[in-house]
């Protein structure tokens, strides 16, 4: 599943008319009412899902499937994960982008490579950024224009400001 990117998990059924009830891992909610079809993977093999419709019920997002018209139809989909295909990704704005983009990219700073980005943290004040030096140490980053200068989303390479202060863990 790696040409495909991870957008929500089926948390429950809703009620008996083929209805699931889904946690979502997008930060576009309004992306699952326009929805046409998601990936789930069933004993090794990717199936795809054409959606029928999707709604927000009591601030849950409701998706229905074409063809699954009970209750027990979709049991099958409990706790599994759904994915989207690159053409069905959310369109961001600019100096906006997905946390698959960033991971494995450089770090640079006053023209030194510091690290990688393996990981992004996602925080309601700001997401924090976390790089890990050549000597596997972790350094966060906030990730706000205070500190990162630019991202070439292409060349897999953020440059942080020079003035940038940096964080390591083992400095907490």
């Amino acid at each position: 599943m790696d040409d495909l990117f991870l957008i929500a998990k089926v948390r429950s059924i809703f009620g008996l008319g083929g209805c699931v009830q889904i946690e979502s891992f997008s930060d576009f909610k309004d992306r699952f009412f326009d929805l046409k079809k998601v990936f789930v993977e069933i004993f090794g093999t990717r199936k795809e899902l054409l959606v029928e419709y999707g709604k927000e019920i009591e601030k849950s997002i409701i998706l229905k499937f074409y063809g699954f018209d009970s209750d027990k139809s979709v049991e099958f989909l409990l706790g599994q994960k759904l994915y989207v295909d690159n053409e069905n990704l959310v369109e961001l704005s600019d100096d906006t982008y997905f946390i698959h983009d960033l991971i494995g990219s450089d770090v640079v700073r006053n023209g030194e490579v510091l690290g990688v980005i393996e990981d992004v943290l996602v925080y309601p004040a700001n997401d924090v950024i976390i790089v890990q030096d050549k000597d596997k140490r972790r350094i966060s980053v906030p990730a706000i224009k205070d500190f990162i200068k630019c991202f070439d989303a292409g060349s897999k390479r953020m440059e942080l400001k020079d003035n940038s202060e940096l964080l390591y863990d083992d400095e907490i």
